[in-house]
């Protein structure tokens, strides 16, 4: 049973910047795994602090996890759409900062006595209630001991690209220390992933360059090329020129969201994706395939490399 419906694909665009969290919080709070700045200054305390301690309903479960539910879902609560203030749901029937039905929420609550602090009853719009509430939701649906996280955030809400875009966020928000290795994007790519985002279900096109270009969906290098279009960096347009155009990253560096990986030889580079971070691409495969997010290794992938695209090379041909 779907626990929540997301209140916007997009949080608002603008949001209440609060103070970065006092030193001797965070030091008492996270010890020396510590959030990223992007955390420190995004998260309201009080949520900071609330995701930190309901993480530990759930052994193995990452407090930025939740932290990122509570980004996607409301935006720590700042949210104006309907669903997320005080006696309100949206259309689907989601309350609150984690944006729980009622029914999901109340069979939690009856299965985990919520811890005081809350309301009483429990109230999927209390932050309290809720962020404890979804910490317990995730445990039981395979976040446990890390049992399986991606099932997990799947059953909070049944869509491929909410899981890869939570655990991106939750890797944001993590140190290096902390969930995940990978870094935080530039701004560049992540414009290009937002771009690639938006794509997601567009059909395979041989030479396809997008709906602007008057196509009905891309191909690889085409949805690679476009999204970096997006974000002002032109690129070539094969995967070979885009390969060859780097820079490329010596073999064992970690990747970060916003580098092209690459499947092929040097001399024959046959499909290129996205990376997003959590060992995700957003691609378009092959024919009768869509523009899809899915792991970017896979047995016998012919995995080549990948680059980190920073500059303006000149631009290539169809292919």
């Amino acid at each position: 049973m779907k626990a929540t419906i997301v209140a916007s694909s997009a949080v608002l665009a603008t949001v209440v910047v609060v103070a970065a969290t006092g030193q001797a919080l965070v030091s008492s709070l996270f010890g020396g795994a510590q959030p990223s700045q992007e955390a420190l200054s995004d998260i309201p305390r009080n949520y900071l602090t609330l995701y930190y301690e309901a993480a530990g309903n759930c052994p193995g479960l990452g407090w930025s996890v939740l932290a990122a539910i509570g980004k996607i879902e409301s935006d720590h609560g700042r949210s104006r759409l309907v669903g997320v203030a005080e006696g309100t749901e949206n259309y689907a029937g989601a309350r609150g900062p984690m944006q729980f039905l009622q029914s999901t929420f109340d069979s939690v609550v009856v299965r985990h006595p919520l811890p005081a602090g809350g309301r009483t009853p429990p109230s999927p719009w209390d932050p309290h209630d809720a962020v404890h509430a979804a910490a317990h939701y995730l445990c039981d649906s395979g976040a446990r001991d890390g049992r399986d996280l991606r099932a997990a955030i799947w059953a909070y809400n049944h869509a491929d690209w909410y899981v890869a875009q939570v655990l991106a966020q939750a890797d944001r928000y993590a140190s290096a220390i902390g969930r995940g290795a990978d870094r935080a994007p530039a701004a560049a790519a992540m414009l290009a992933i937002n771009f690639a985002q938006g794509q997601l279900g567009l059909p395979y096109v041989w030479g396809g360059n997008g709906p602007d270009a008057g196509h009905a969906g891309f191909d690889c290098s085409g949805l690679t090329k476009a999204a970096y279009a997006a974000a002002g960096i032109e690129i070539p347009r094969t995967a070979q020129l885009q390969h060859d155009a780097g820079p490329s990253l010596p073999n064992g560096t970690v990747l970060r969201p916003g580098d092209l990986v690459f499947y092929g030889t040097p001399a024959d580079v046959h499909h290129v994706g996205l990376y997003i971070g959590n060992g995700q691409m957003i691609h378009a495969p092959t024919f009768g395939q869509m523009v899809q997010i899915a792991p970017y290794r896979w047995p016998d992938d012919h995995y080549l490399g990948a680059t980190r695209p920073t500059s303006n090379p000149v631009a290539g041909t169809r292919a």
